[in-house]
């Protein structure tokens, strides 16, 4: 259990960490994407942000407990298996709920396309760590 915590923790402060960074990085690559950000479905509250704050520990102890139920399944090297970790959760949470979002708001395929690909290198560094902190 102590393992799925810590391991868990950890992959929240680097969670936290990229989605900050990613944010930024988006803004200065793709300023006209960032564009999309004022239109009114984004709830940009003050008092909101602990909330967004909070959601990469809630995702990261999640994933941290479904590592260790599943860490027996993946075979191969350090690198193999956390990069297989990260296209699983890919591909059965991030693609659907990208999918959902694209189909319910009115943003561009662009904005869905990068927070895939953001959301992917993030559960990528993920099951890397995991591998890593809790074999």
């Amino acid at each position: 259990m102590k393992k799925i915590i810590t391991s868990g923790l950890v992959v929240g402060v680097v969670f936290l960490i990229l989605s900050i960074v990613g944010l930024y990085l988006i803004s200065f690559l793709f300023p006209n994407v960032c564009m999309e950000y004022f239109d009114p479905a984004f709830d940009v509250r003050l008092d909101k942000l602990v909330l967004y704050c909070i959601h990469p520990f809630v995702i990261s102890l999640a994933l941290s407990w479904f590592w260790d139920r599943f860490k027996g399944v993946l075979k191969g090297s350090f690198i193999t298996r956390g990069i297989e970790f990260g296209f699983i959760y890919a591909l059965v949470a991030i693609f659907p709920m990208m999918w959902l979002i694209y189909s319910s708001m009115s943003i561009s395929l662009m904005v869905v396309a990068i927070w895939f690909l953001l959301s992917l290198i993030q559960a990528v560094i993920a099951g890397l760590i995991f591998e890593k902190m809790n074999p």
